[in-house]
């Protein structure tokens, strides 16, 4: 499905190695505060060191207009010495024994235009480009694209794991194949519906997102979140699945009385949605029943909560989703940043088969669209 290079077709000795990878963190009062991506990044970091590389490593963070210092790698730098014995420098002259975190790569102006003079910037001084950073490659940027195109390069293997793991759901996966998609709006993720429900054996459908479906389907869904533009092409999908079946939707939700952590809340049958209330997460019935389906699945994709997570009252139905993600004994992917929150929340990010790193990137990806950065790598395959 993919053609690049890895790690393993290269002697690194003696060689200064560019790094992309995903340092795209949280900060809160200028301190990291959720290091899942840079502990995620530090292996092929620290794999380099130990074959004698001089490592530099390259990321953006956040979305600054030019130089902000809110946005400043130094943080980064700091939490990355923090989690590994190889010395860490902040903008400094690398050597065989360390890694050199540089400076918030938006910071430069030509970055997320793919600006050539950036790119020369970038590459310059070193010999080989290592694209690691998955949630980054769906951008045509300098650090992504830019300088792949001016250095010999090779996928990491963050990049390569990512690849190959989301790879097996665009291929032949082992079946039952079972995809669940939650979040707010069907908008962003119907690429991916589109893509992939001819492949599944069963889409189930929560969050937000499953109410436009419901009120195309004829349901009273109240105040929910129910995407108008959206109502015409949910209702080709829902016709095109007649036959199949494969869509499987909330049959009881839990609601409020209003958009509000502090609600009046209550279960209720779809059928039984009242024209005040809100949903805010699928009911216990449903998430049982999606429970069941994924456990006995051999293949299993999530992608998004099934309510209103980061409220207690709406949590429920994420985290019987992702308990059952953790029983089944098929292979398991969970990406997007909520669906991943809930994992970590309970202690099980290591019961799954793979946890992405990247949100938008394997998105794209499962929608069938040609990723930038992994596309370019292919010029460097003999």
């Amino acid at each position: 499905m993919f053609s690049y290079l890895t790690l393993d077709d290269i002697d690194v000795a003696g060689l200064s190695v560019l790094v992309r990878s995903d340092l795209n963190v949280p900060l809160e009062r200028g301190k990291v505060s959720d290091d899942f991506r840079i502990r995620a990044a530090l292996p092929t970091l620290e794999t380099l060191v130990e074959r004698g590389a001089r490592v530099t490593v390259c990321s953006h963070l956040g979305r600054p207009r030019g130089i902000d210092p809110a946005y400043t790698m130094r943080p980064v730098a700091e939490k990355m010495a923090e989690l590994t014995d190889v010395e860490v420098g902040f903008n400094t002259v690398t050597t065989t024994k360390s890694i050199n975190v540089l400076e918030n790569t938006r910071f430069l102006p030509g970055e997320t235009t793919n600006d050539p003079v950036t790119a020369n910037r970038l590459a310059g001084g070193h010999q080989l480009f290592v694209e690691d950073a998955f949630g980054s490659v769906h951008r045509a940027h300098s650090s992504t694209v830019g300088v792949a195109t001016l250095l010999r390069s090779v996928a990491g293997p963050l990049l390569d794991a990512e690849l190959t793991a989301l790879g097996r759901f665009l291929g032949e996966p082992d079946r039952p194949y079972v995809v669940v998609l939650g979040g707010a709006k069907v908008s962003d993720k119907l690429g991916v519906i589109q893509n992939l429900l001819p492949r599944v054996d069963r889409m189930l459908i929560g969050g937000g997102m499953c109410f436009t479906f419901l009120k195309v389907l004829g349901y009273e869904v109240g105040k929910s979140l129910v995407e108008a533009a959206m109502m015409d092409t949910v209702a080709g999908l829902v016709a095109a699945d007649t036959e199949t079946h494969k869509i499987h939707l909330p049959g009881d939700v839990v609601v409020g009385d209003r958009f509000a952590e502090d609600a009046v809340v209550s279960t209720v049958e779809i059928a039984a949605m009242t024209p005040g209330s809100v949903g805010l997460d699928i009911g216990p019935g449903t998430a049982d029943h999606f429970a069941q389906m994924i456990r006995d699945a051999a293949s299993v994709f999530w992608n998004g909560p099934m309510g209103v997570f980061e409220w207690a009252p709406f949590r429920s139905g994420t985290e019987t989703v992702a308990l059952a993600m953790g029983e089944c004994r098929g292979f398991t992917s969970v990406g997007g940043g909520d669906s991943v929150a809930a994992l970590r929340t309970l202690g099980m990010e290591d019961s799954v088969s793979h946890v992405s790193t990247g949100g938008g990137a394997g998105l794209e990806l499962l929608e069938g669209r040609v990723l930038p950065g992994v596309a370019v790598l292919e010029r460097w395959v003999p």
